[in-house]
């Protein structure tokens, strides 16, 4: 049982984590006094986000007032981070950590007086005891209280053997409820389990992707598009976000050239534009974290270098602006991962899927060959997404491709038509201009290479796409035996 002794009151705000309960932290604050009482910053959200604390979102202010010494409360463990301090008096505070993994059953205690406070993660249990009368015991919460959040709450017996909290005050001498003296023995306690992930768009490409990545992960939901549509916003906003940490946007409008009409350009706003803002909002008001999927259709395809992250938005057609209105909309939540992507390739049909179709037909297309990128291969973004929260990356956007040489659209037919064991000839390159005249389609970004190097810095590197396209086509085409 790890504990912390009180000590003279700070001049310097700190913060440091509590031994074996991650999240946990004990804050020291200046308490600032004189011939008219005393003064502290019980909570200063620039200066404490700065030493380390979450930046949490509280929505709620709650005060426990406590007339006599010995009155205790507890163990809660509540669906919600807390942030704990003392307005008057002094109380002994217990903690024990009951979620799910290996601190399960972790103890730490210590004394809170003004000057000192506790962030409490979601999911560790809370208790104190009065030390002197006229206790004042306060605490912010970012989540509002419902009795439907109570059916979520974790509770543990205070006389529990095995947390061994060693109160100040006999519990046979202390005042409690009986409801608290009613709650059970760790051995019986259901661990917390951690908040979930949701993957929207779990039909499509990436979202087919996703499901092999997380693969036998407990915590993580998806839905598709008949599950959860974003172009119904309302559904959006009634949805019980309450379980979840973070949604995986996979879902959008992909059909480039039907967004060019009437009937397509209102669709493609409403899910990759209003759909899109709607999650963000909802990822604001719940503190989540949204990752969206963008692409290089936010450009215009000019630029004579790699698109860096801080590339000026400039889409060319009726898509690329609707998936570029999404991009500000994703923005505005604070913790996000704004991914942007190009010539995506997975599961069901993508343009090499297309070409070794036609190569295994014997058919001798024309392909563009002055529109320059690099594919991105569905796992490699999957992979890429992991990384980023499982290391807990900075927020914000980052290009996720494969990596490797840029080639064109006629460099990588010509590569499948080689692997389908097709002369490379039979693949004839033309410009963009010849190949889409006299027909109605959407402009498209003749340079569409993203730079990498800033997800690179996370630690993340991204397969060649030269060899994940041999990877690719190699369990793609049949065994001629």
């Amino acid at each position: 049982m790890a504990e912390v002794k009180p000590t003279l009151p700070p001049t310097d705000l700190s913060a440091t984590p509590v031994p074996g309960i991650p999240g946990m932290l004990v804050i020291r604050m200046p308490v600032h006094g004189d011939n008219r009482g005393w003064f502290k910053e019980n909570w200063q959200r620039a200066k404490m986000t700065a030493l380390g604390l979450p930046d949490f979102g509280p929505v709620q202010n709650n005060i426990s007032f406590n007339a006599s010494v010995g009155t205790t409360r507890g163990i809660h463990a509540e669906p919600w981070d807390k942030y704990v301090s003392v307005a008057t008096g002094r109380i002994f505070g217990a903690w024990v950590d009951m979620r799910a993994g290996g601190s399960f059953g972790a103890v730490f205690t210590t004394e809170l007086d003004p000057g000192t406070a506790v962030f409490v993660p979601r999911g560790v249990g809370n208790a104190f005891q009065t030390l002197e009368p006229n206790t004042a015991y306060t605490y912010l919460v970012n989540d509002h209280w419902s009795t439907e959040a109570t059916a979520r709450y974790a509770f543990l017996n205070l006389a529990d053997e095995t947390a061994g909290i060693d109160w100040p005050i006999p519990l046979e001498r202390a005042e409690l409820s009986d409801k608290d003296r009613q709650h059970p023995r760790l051995a019986h306690v259901a661990p917390v389990p951690p908040l979930r992930t949701l993957v929207l768009g779990a039909g499509g490409q990436l979202g087919t992707a996703l499901r092999r990545r997380f693969a036998g992960r407990e915590d993580v939901d998806y839905a598709t598009r008949a599950d959860l549509d974003l172009a119904n916003t309302s559904a959006l906003f009634a949805y019980d976000w309450s379980g979840f940490s973070t949604v995986i946007n996979a879902g959008a409008y992909t059909q480039v050239d039907a967004a060019e009409t009437s009937d397509g350009r209102a669709a493609a706003w409403a899910v990759n534009a209003t759909g899109v803002a709607a999650l963000a909002r909802v990822c604001i008001e719940h503190g989540l974290t949204f990752v969206h999927v963008s692409s290089d259709y936010v450009f215009d395809g000019t630029s004579t270098v790699p698109y860096t992250e801080e590339a000026a938005l400039a889409p060319l057609g009726v898509y690329g602006q609707s998936k570029a209105a999404g991009d500000l909309a994703a923005a505005t939540v604070p913790n996000h991962y704004l991914i942007r992507t190009s010539w995506v390739v997975g599961t069901g049909g993508n343009f090499v899927a297309t070409m070794l179709n036609l190569a295994n037909r014997g058919i001798e297309p024309n392909v563009v060959n002055d529109q320059f990128g690099r594919l991105s291969f569905t796992d490699t973004i999957a992979a890429g997404i992991d990384h980023l929260l499982a290391t807990d990356a900075p927020a914000g956007t980052y290009n996720l491709t494969n990596a490797g040489d840029p080639a064109s659209w006629a460099d990588i037919a010509e590569e499948t038509f080689a692997a389908a064991g097709r002369e490379r000839l039979s693949v004839t390159g033309i410009s963009t201009a010849e190949y889409f005249a006299g027909k109605q389609v959407a402009p498209r970004p003749l340079n569409s290479v993203l730079d990498l190097a800033k997800i690179s810095a996370t630690g993340f590197t991204p397969q060649d796409q030269h060899e994940a396209l041999r990877s690719y086509l190699a369990g793609h085409i049949s065994d001629p035996a």
